[in-house]
């Protein structure tokens, strides 16, 4: 896919963002294609953000109870497990079949690793959809409506009998196109031109590395990145944070916004961990911040000079009297 759509906020559809799905899901990840128009790169290899597409996808449905991952073992920032279809490469309908047979929710989202911009918001969205919907499957839709049956939910037991159904008629799945299955079943479809978009050439990527680094984004994708990259799942206050930076480099001095965070973070670990404990160090921090400012400001004033005391009986608000002739 090629077309791309900008429409503001990453990930904005329709409905509040939901969280995972209260009753539990899994996750299959079809990430064995051949890549061709990618000239036979590793795809779900390829950096966007400095982090894998397959482990942008990994983090996004990280509410996951099992995730398959449908290709060769590789190094990822996840634990998952891993599955093939017989024979490698045998399309898209023997690689869900793979990976189906390791899950056991009754909901599961299957995705193709090639999302960079897919989001767990996204992931609780279609849950929730599909959780009040009644169908047997919710799926995202690119912007010129055309179906991406791999940014979806299903109801596994549904998924599970039209497969099987497939290999009576076909005698097996190798080879045989998604919209054998999709046509089956009863869909609900949602709009998301962000989320669905799916890096299949090399302008594809690089429209994806490019829309990382504009400025409404950058922090966010940065942040994401360094968290996946340590291995911590922590949401604190970005905002709040950055305003501290603000503060010690305004008040203090520059190289204090870095040291200052640090130590924040530093005394957050000490405490506990977790996101009241980062606000608690911060708010400590910031205050303080305040008041070595405060501190300085008033040192560079100086002090007021003080009244002087009234002499004999001249009324304090007495002007005195320079006439010559006075007195």
């Amino acid at each position: 896919m090629t077309a791309y759509e900008y429409p503001g906020a990453p990930d904005a559809g329709p409905g509040p963002a939901q969280g995972a799905d209260p009753a539990g899901y899994d996750a299959v990840v079809l990430a064995g294609g051949a890549a061709r128009r990618l000239g036979g790169t590793d795809k779900p290899g390829v950096r966007v953000g400095g982090r894998a597409l397959l482990d942008r996808v990994l983090a996004a449905c990280g509410g996951a109870r099992s995730t398959v991952v449908v290709a060769a073992p590789r190094a990822t920032a996840r634990s998952v497990t891993w599955a093939r279809e017989d024979p490698p490469g045998g399309g898209p309908l023997a690689a869900l079949d793979a990976g189906l047979r390791h899950t056991t929710a009754e909901h599961v989202v299957v995705l193709s690793a090639d999302l960079p911009f897919l989001q767990d918001a996204t992931v609780g969205r279609l849950l929730s959809a599909l959780r009040g919907s009644g169908t047997d499957g919710v799926l995202l839709t690119d912007p010129g409506g055309r179906d991406q049956p791999l940014v979806a939910a299903y109801r596994a037991p549904r998924l599970r009998e039209e497969l099987a159904r497939l290999v009576g008629r076909h005698g097996a799945l190798v080879g045989l196109p998604l919209r054998r299955l999709t046509t089956e079943l009863n869909l609900t479809r949602v709009c998301d031109p962000v989320a669905s978009f799916d890096c299949d050439t090399w302008d594809d990527i690089a429209t994806a590395r490019a829309r990382i680094r504009e400025h409404g984004h950058v922090l966010d994708e940065w942040i994401s990145a360094v968290k996946d990259e340590l291995g911590i799942d922590l949401d604190v206050d970005t905002r709040g944070l950055l305003d501290l930076a603000r503060d010690a480099a305004h008040g203090v001095a520059r190289p204090a916004a870095p040291l200052t965070t640090f130590l924040v973070g530093y005394a957050a670990a000490q405490a506990g961990g977790g996101p009241e404990a980062v606000a608690e160090a911060a708010r400590k921090a910031a205050a303080l911040a305040v008041r070595w400012e405060e501190e300085s400001e008033s040192e560079a004033q100086p002090p007021a000079a003080a009244p002087q005391a009234p002499q004999g009986d001249v009324a304090p608000d007495a002007t005195p009297d320079t006439r010559q002739d006075a007195g």
